[in-house]
C-alpha cells in the first residue's frame, strides 16, 4: 500500500486526508485490512496517538470499521447502486440484461480508451498479469476461475482509466454481476468454442492496451461485449425452444 510520510500540519488531519484519498482512488478497497497500528504509524511517520485520532475520525464517518481482535478495515462504502427491489426486477426481466451489456459496452469502451492513454506501467503490468492467470485457468478448464478472472480483468481496466466516479460506479455494477443478478458467466465458459473465443477477445484487449492503442482497445472491448450479447441472445432462444419442446412432449404424454 502506498502510504507516505505526512507533511507538516496537524498530523491526524494529514493521516485522514491520505487514507481518504486512497479510498477515493480505489487503492484501498472495501473489506481490506489496514496494516497494524505500529506498522502504519511508522510508514506514515506519525505518533500512535495521532494515528488513533485519525482512525477514530474515519470510523465515526463510516469510512473505516474495527473488528475486535482483527484490526481496522475499510468499510463497505461501495454498497449497491440500486435498491433491492430494483435488483430483483433486474434478475427477473431479460431486457435488463441486454441494457446492462449495452451500458457496459459504452462505459468499458471509454475506460479502455482512457486506460490505453493514461494507465501507468504498473496498471498495464497488473492487467497483463490477470490475463496470464486467465490463460492458465483456460488450460485447466476451470469455468468458475475463468469467470472470476474475467471480472477482475475488466475491473482492472476500469481502475487503469483513472476516473474515480467510473471506478466506484462500475465496481458496484460488477458486484451484481458476480452475484449472478444479470446472467451466470460460468455458463459461458463451459462451452469449449465459446471459451476459446472469449480468451482470444481478452487477448486482443490486452494487446491493444499494452501497445497503448486507444482506438484499438475500445474496439476490442466493444467487439467482446457484442459477442457476449449475441451469445446470451442465442442462449435465450435455445432455452425458449427447449421449453416449447418440453411442453409439447408433456402434452403428447398426457393424451
Amino acid at each position: 500500500m502506498p502510504f507516505e510520510p505526512v507533511q507538516q500540519e496537524k498530523l491526524s488531519h494529514g493521516v485522514i486526508r491520505q487514507i481518504e484519498g486512497l479510498i477515493l482512488r480505489g487503492i484501498l478497497r472495501p473489506g481490506e485490512r489496514l496494516p497494524s497500528e505500529r506498522e502504519l504509524s511508522e510508514r506514515m511517520g506519525v505518533s500512535r496517538p495521532s494515528l488513533r485520532e485519525a482512525l477514530a475520525d474515519l470510523q465515526e464517518r463510516g469510512l473505516l470499521s474495527s473488528r475486535a481482535g482483527a484490526g481496522v478495515y475499510v468499510a463497505d462504502v461501495l454498497g449497491s447502486a440500486f435498491a433491492p427491489a430494483l435488483v430483483t426486477l433486474f434478475a427477473t426481466h431479460v431486457e435488463a440484461v441486454f441494457d446492462y451489456i449495452a451500458f457496459r459496452r459504452d462505459m468499458e469502451g471509454l475506460a479502455a480508451e482512457r486506460a490505453a492513454r493514461l494507465a501507468s506501467d504498473t496498471d498495464l503490468a497488473l492487467i497483463n498479469t490477470i490475463f496470464q492467470k486467465m490463460e492458465a485457468a483456460h488450460e485447466k478448464r476451470n469455468p468458475a476461475d475463468e469467470a472470476y478472472l474475467d471480472a477482475d480483468f475488466h475491473l482492472s481496466i476500469i481502475e487503469a482509466s483513472h476516473n474515480i466516479i467510473m471506478l466506484h460506479m462500475m465496481r458496484s455494477m460488477y458486484e451484481l454481476l458476480r452475484e449472478g443478478v444479470f446472467y451466470n458467466r460460468s455458463i459461458m465458459f463451459k462451452q469449449r468454442t465459446t471459451r476459446d473465443t472469449l480468451l482470444d477477445q481478452h487477448r486482443a484487449i490486452n494487446d491493444a492496451l499494452q501497445a497503448r492503442d486507444p482506438a484499438g482497445a475500445r474496439a476490442a472491448v466493444e467487439a467482446h461485449l457484442n459477442f457476449v450479447e449475441a451469445s446470451l441472445s442465442d442462449q435465450q432462444k435455445s432455452d425458449r425452444n427447449e421449453t416449447f419442446a418440453q411442453k409439447r412432449l408433456d402434452h403428447e404424454v398426457s393424451r
